[in-house]
């Protein structure tokens, strides 16, 4: 979709702002704060007559140079899926009212605003460049301005561990292992997406789902509100505040390695 385009369909282009983009496999998850009421009503709308997904499309096509590329849009407030209400507007106003953001926006977001605009409009704001270039000009890739980098190691239990972003599986031994502890380390993550009330909501939107699924979406949560900062090291250092040190080294792979090394001591000190 063109900056345009977006504005038309929030208002105007003050209408909204994007706070967070999460890019996976299959999805492309942003989270917007509209700046008003109406606006958002008129976003609503653009959503419910299909307005938003005709420009999409459009962009999609042009920018892939092939037919009907398949699309598939869902708009949700938390665990609220407002596609199921969207002839209901007023309740969609209350669930997006009530879901108020407060977490800080990412600081990439500005730049990559900045950059679709001088990409996507011409210098007078009047309309949309031609999506086909000229024959004579060549295609000069953009880039999209670097992320703040993450800190490459850190130190835990006097060694050296490599940092990197969480994964689908650092999710999966957690939830497996912090039982009813999860809430205890939402805390220490330290992150404004998971305060006292969206812990109080979490548990409550997962109570019939038990402790492995409410721990798992604690750390979703997490990985969806901080993007490539949901690091390794942030959620060792939020066990061992939690006083889970040994969940931490399971997770690190430390503990069987700890193991091995003290039955080899004592196989040495039994010769």
């Amino acid at each position: 979709m063109t900056w345009d385009e977006a504005c038309r369909c929030t208002g105007n282009q003050d209408g909204a702002q994007i706070l967070k983009i999460h890019c996976s496999e299959a999805q492309l998850i942003v989270h917007l704060k509209f700046c008003g009421q109406e606006r958002c009503s008129r976003f609503l709308r653009s959503y419910r007559e299909g307005a938003l997904r005709a420009a999409l499309q459009k962009s999609l096509v042009a920018l892939l140079g092939h037919g009907q590329v398949p699309l598939h849009l869902q708009l949700r407030v938390g665990s609220e899926r407002l596609d199921l209400m969207l002839q209901e507007e007023e309740r969609c106003l209350r669930c997006i009212l009530q879901a108020k953001p407060d977490r800080l926006r990412d600081e990439e977001i500005g730049e990559l605003e900045d950059a679709f605009r001088s990409l996507t409009c011409d210098p007078g704001g009047g309309g949309v460049l031609p999506s086909a270039p000229e024959a004579s000009a060549p295609k000069t890739p953009v880039r999209a301005p670097p992320s703040p980098a993450v800190p490459q190691t850190f130190v835990f239990q006097g060694q050296q561990i490599a940092n990197r972003p969480l994964n689908l599986e650092d999710q999966q031994k957690f939830a497996r292992s912090v039982g009813r502890k999860w809430r205890t380390v939402g805390r220490a993550l330290q992150c404004r997406a998971l305060r006292e009330h969206d812990l109080e909501a979490l548990a409550y939107e997962h109570d019939r789902d038990g402790l492995y699924e409410q721990a798992f979406q604690l750390l979703h949560r997490f990985v969806l509100a901080e993007g490539r900062r949901a690091t390794l090291q942030r959620l060792v250092e939020a066990l061992d505040r939690s006083s889970l040190t040994s969940l931490a080294e399971d997770l690190l792979g430390l503990r069987g390695h700890r193991e091995d090394q003290d039955q080899g001591e004592d196989q040495d000190e039994g010769a």
